[in-house]
């Protein structure tokens, strides 16, 4: 692959994608492995390939993704946001077209911690009147 690229970097809870486009033929590599290896449900394969068919461009790139963190879900989700990032430093007129899909907003949902004193982040302890 070339040198010339185009990166966005990707996050949602606890997963961290740093995504390259490459000029290519849409082959798509995560952590060295193929796609359909690293994400072997349909759904999440779907979730990646969302910015790519918003804009028309599925065959136009070959991407090499790096993720860390979090469940497979949430690495798919955070591949979709740097995927989209990616696509926005190569065409900044692609953003109308990624925007109004939520597609470059970063998901800022993360699990809510215990607190001390109740058995969660929101259950608390029977109470007993008497």
């Amino acid at each position: 692959m070339s040198q010339d690229f185009y990166y966005g970097t990707g996050k949602r809870k606890n997963a961290v994608a740093r995504t390259r486009l490459y000029p290519g033929s849409g082959k798509i590599e995560i952590n060295g492995r193929p796609v359909e290896e690293y994400f072997p449900r349909a759904t999440l394969r779907m979730i990646i390939n969302q910015p790519l068919k918003q804009v028309n461009l599925t065959d136009t790139f070959d991407i090499r993704i790096n993720v860390t963190g979090g469940g497979i879900s949430g690495q798919a989700q955070a591949v979709r946001h740097g995927i989209s990032r990616a696509l926005e430093n190569y065409d900044q007129d692609l953003r109308q077209a990624l925007k109004p899909k939520g597609f470059l907003t970063r998901d800022s949902r993360v699990k809510e911690r215990k607190k001390y004193g109740q058995p969660g982040a929101r259950k608390k302890y029977q109470y007993s009147k008497r």
